[in-house]
């Protein structure tokens, strides 16, 4: 053994020790490298063992979970298969009632998929009474026929307010319009039936998530608000975007002293574009920014395509305005039409945000459909009369499908496409009903898997598992309301077994503490090893 203290005091021997020892290495490396056989190495260390866990585990462990005190005063659903043999794994208050929230938005769209195809394309269409004369004029008014293209919007435009406008307006002008003698007319009578779906409540109705529906959808039929303190002792800086001539405000929120409370509301008129602003907003305060839902958005419709028409030099002589309905229509000729995305897109656009007003459309566009069905009904037909409105017949529409795959007639009770209704009630065993018949029986099965959400890539899940097991690997359909979370999808276990799952909370009114237990429970599945025996 060399004496460190004795290396120190002599730093040359340092040097030509290790020199030495280079050179003996460098050496060794040499005679070894001819030679045929490796140099043995040492063994390996023995990896940890991971056990694997049983299947009574996995049910005691989900077992323990909604035992938790923190949600003992709330109501639990949960059906979990095999998607492969159909086994339960685990069941509790798998046919009871239950407020889905969104994930009602699973059965219409899924009839929407079936029913339409993922190749439906919606049409907007162009009338007047002829095609532009040889100056490019049209006598009278240009009327715009809409069937529920909600791809007008800047959710399929990268935020763009007028792109889906201007591609309308590209139709009309390559048709050789220049001048329009008459009016914008929007024409959003294909729908039959109150915008608003029955159930909602008032409170719902200022924000985005409960715009109303309209054959003539505009932006998700919404517009962005932004009010934001201004000067001291001045009034609130509001803007609308898109800047539009339908919307009014009514300003009277005053800035005040940074630190002073924030005392801003915000109200929409119920029925009317009609924004009134008060309070105060102290200076440095965040303010409000959020979009705020359009009543009848086709007048918005109208308003943005005369201005976007007029900037690519068309003249419109006459104004703007809806159609009130005429026993006999002058504006027969169809000049130009625009068709939408395929339903396979706008249904992904719908499921992973959890789109209401799309969903609402949807089911409206399955009404529609059958109503053109039964204007021509066959003898002993017991179609439903052609009177009804168009959610009545969507409606009808999504119960005969569930029906046709083996779901129980009450086993699904359905107010609205979206589930924004409290009236709505669904089991957590026709859920998975549904989403074993999308993956195995169905023809679009992709286009219902390319439709749902991510964990911690997209949609609704985009922030939920991150980092986990579960990401990339549960797909689904969540849904939140006052009181109600829920998620049912698909997840692969990590000993490889494919489980389909539906798990409702009602009744616990922390938003937080529903998640939680959800997200408890599909980590444990994800996490899974074992078999489903």
């Amino acid at each position: 053994m060399i004496n460190r203290g004795y290396i120190l005091r002599f730093p040359a021997l340092v040097l030509f020790i290790v020199s030495l020892a280079s050179l003996v290495e460098a050496r060794q490396s040499a005679i070894q490298k001819p030679r045929p056989t490796p140099t043995p190495s040492a063994s390996p260390k023995p990896s940890p063992t991971i056990a694997v866990q049983t299947f009574s585990d996995l049910q005691a462990k989900i077992r323990t979970r909604i035992s938790n005190p923190v949600v003992r005063r709330g109501q639990i659903g949960i059906k979990i298969v095999s998607l492969n043999t159909g086994k339960v794994v685990f069941e509790e208050n798998g046919e009871k009632y239950f407020m889905p929230a969104s994930n009602m938005k699973n059965f219409t769209v899924a009839t929407a998929l079936e029913k339409l195809t993922p190749d439906y394309r919606f049409v907007t269409s162009v009338y007047a009474a002829a095609m532009p004369d040889a100056d490019g004029t049209i006598k009278g008014d240009l009327r715009i026929y809409g069937r529920g293209d909600v791809s007008i919007s800047t959710s399929f435009s990268k935020g763009n307010y007028y792109k889906g406008l201007d591609d309308l307006a590209t139709k009309i002008t390559a048709v050789g319009v220049k001048k329009i003698e008459g009016s914008i007319v929007a024409d959003d009578s294909y729908f039959k039936g109150y915008p608003i779906p029955g159930g909602w409540e008032w409170d719902d109705l200022q924000s985005y998530y409960g715009a109303e529906v309209s054959a003539l959808p505009l932006n998700d039929n919404a517009v962005d608000l932004t009010v934001r303190p201004g000067p001291l002792g001045y009034a609130c800086t509001v803007n609308l975007s898109p800047y539009n001539p339908v919307y009014r405000v009514k300003n009277l929120c005053t800035t005040t002293a940074a630190g002073t409370p924030r005392t801003l509301k915000i109200v929409k008129v119920l029925g009317q574009n009609q924004l009134e602003i008060t309070g105060t907003l102290p200076l440095g305060n965040a303010g409000f920014s959020n979009p705020v839902s359009v009543s009848r958005p086709a007048e918005l419709f109208a308003a943005l395509l005369k201005q976007r028409l007029e900037l690519k030099g068309v003249t419109v002589a006459g104004q703007y305005r809806t159609y009130i309905g005429k026993s006999t229509l002058i504006e027969t000729v169809e000049i130009a039409k625009m068709e939408s995305p395929p339903l396979s897109l706008i249904a992904a656009k719908t499921m992973k945000p959890s789109q209401n007003m799309y969903t609402e459309t949807l089911l409206w566009a399955l009404g529609e459909e059958e109503r053109k069905r039964i204007d021509m009904p066959t003898i002993g037909s017991n179609a439903p009369p052609p009177q009804q409105d168009s959610s009545a017949l969507g409606l009808a529409q999504v119960k005969s499908f569930l029906t046709s795959i083996g779901i129980a007639p009450d086993g699904v009770i359905q107010h609205d496409g979206s589930g924004l209704s409290r009236h709505d009630l669904i089991t957590p065993s026709a859920v998975v009903q549904l989403y074993v018949y999308m993956a195995k029986q169905s023809k679009y099965a992709q286009s219902w898997r390319d439709s749902l959400t991510i964990g911690g890539v997209d949609g609704t899940l985009a922030n939920r598992f991150k980092g986990t097991a579960a990401a990339g690997n549960i797909r689904g359909k969540t849904g939140t309301i006052d009181q109600v979370s829920a998620l049912s999808g698909y997840i692969t276990t990590a000993g490889g077994e494919q489980l389909v799952l539906s798990i409702v909370v009602n009744g616990v009114a922390v938003t937080r503490e529903r998640t939680s237990l959800i997200d408890d429970i599909v980590l444990g599945l994800a996490n899974f090893n074992g078999k489903i025996d």
